[in-house]
C-alpha cells in the first residue's frame, strides 16, 4: 500500500499515482487505486470512468462496493457517487466517514499494489488514511516553486511522525519541452529537486 502525497494541491499527485499504477500493471502486477481526495476526486476523469455506477456485492453477509475496472486497474473514488459539478460542502467528520466506507467496504480483488491518491494537507482525511490502512510507504510529489518545497517538507515530517517510510520524491512541472525547437524551458523556475532531496535525506 503506497500513498502518493504532498502538502499542497495542484502539484500532480493524481497524475503520478495513475502513472505509477499503469507502470506496475505493465510489469505484470495486480494494481488498484484508492482515490482518497474526498473534496477533489480526480481518478474517475484520469481513467475515463466518470459515468461508472458501482454495484454492491455480499461478502460474509456484508455489503461491499465493487470498484471500477479500467485498463486492468481497479479504481475506487467518491467521484462515482457524486455529481462532478457539485461542490462537496462536508465537514471533516462527514468526509472521514465517507473515506472509512471507501477503505473498509470496497470489494478489492487480489491486489499486489494499492496506490492511495492522497488529498493535500495534513488534516483529518490524510490522517484517516494513515490510521486506517497499513501504509507501507509514501511517494512525495513536489514542484519547483519554493513555496511548494516548504509545504512538501511538512508532508515528509508528517510521514516520519507516523512511522511511514518515505520511498522517494518526484518533481512535477520541472520544465516545458518546446515542440518546435525541442528545448527545455523551466516555466516555474529552476528545478529544486536535488536540493530538496538532499535536505530531506531522500
Amino acid at each position: 500500500i503506497v500513498a502518493v502525497a504532498s502538502g499542497k494541491g495542484g502539484v500532480g499527485k493524481s497524475t503520478v499515482a495513475a502513472n505509477l499504477a499503469v507502470a506496475l500493471r505493465d510489469m505484470g502486477y495486480n494494481v488498484g487505486i484508492l482515490d482518497a481526495d474526498i473534496y477533489g476526486p480526480s481518478q474517475p476523469k484520469m481513467f475515463g470512468c466518470e459515468g461508472y455506477v458501482p454495484d454492491a456485492e455480499k461478502r460474509d453477509g456484508n455489503d461491499y462496493i465493487v470498484p471500477a475496472q479500467r485498463q486492468g486497474i481497479e479504481i475506487m473514488s467518491i467521484g462515482f457517487f457524486i455529481d462532478p459539478k457539485d461542490a462537496l460542502m462536508w465537514r471533516g467528520a462527514m468526509a472521514v466517514n465517507a473515506l472509512h466506507q471507501l477503505i473498509h467496504q470496497t470489494a478489492w480483488g487480489e491486489l499486489d499494489y494499492l496506490f492511495v491518491d492522497m488529498p493535500p494537507g495534513t488534516g483529518d482525511v490524510p490522517l484517516t488514511v494513515f490510521q486506517s490502512l497499513p501504509v507501507d510507504g509514501v511517494v512525495i510529489v513536489t514542484a519547483p516553486q519554493a513555496l511548494v518545497g516548504m509545504i512538501v517538507t511538512k508532508a515528509v515530517h508528517m510521514a516520519e511522525m507516523l512511522d511511514v517510510p518515505v520511498l522517494g520524491i518526484v518533481e512535477n512541472y520541472s520544465f516545458f519541452r518546446c515542440p518546435d525547437c525541442g528545448g527545455e524551458h523551466p516555466v516555474f523556475g529552476p528545478s529544486t529537486i536535488d536540493a530538496l532531496a538532499a535536505q530531506l535525506g531522500l
